[in-house]
């Protein structure tokens, strides 16, 4: 069986999957990476972009626009990438959704490798239980 690839895999396909999108597409890459987190989280990660991008649009309407994902570079979103893999494991499991969803995704070798890797992940972690927060 082969080992789980390193901890910085997933950071680096998100952000060359990012980079190789199309403007649109970049910024249906973004949204489900920014919605498990805060303000407070989006505030500190690179340089503030991603709370100065929710700011300006609203929380109620998380759409990330083209213009707005234009100013995000390759290294924003691995850093972005790396704090989502910390707060949850299933943060990404959205994302790979959104990517297998889309036809902008299908011919990219880098989308393809990214939805393998966090295939993989995915089964071998534990499921989550709709009880598992329950104190009682």
């Amino acid at each position: 069986m082969r080992p789980l690839p390193g901890p910085d895999t997933v950071p680096h396909l998100v952000a060359r999957v990012f980079e190789e999108s199309p403007p649109a597409g970049r910024g249906q890459l973004l949204e489900p990476l920014l919605k498990p987190l805060g303000l407070l989280s989006l505030a500190a990660i690179a340089n503030g972009i991603f709370a100065k991008i929710i700011l300006a649009n609203g929380w109620s309407r998380l759409q990330v626009s083209a213009e707005d994902a234009s100013q995000v570079g390759a290294r924003d979103v691995m850093e972005l990438v790396r704090h989502v893999q910390q707060v949850s494991a299933h943060a990404l499991d959205s994302l790979a959704t959104v990517i297998s969803a889309s036809p902008v995704w299908s011919g990219s070798a880098a989308a393809a490798m990214l939805l393998a890797v966090l295939a993989k992940q995915a089964q071998s972690r534990s499921p989550v239980v709709t009880n598992d927060f329950d104190p009682l």
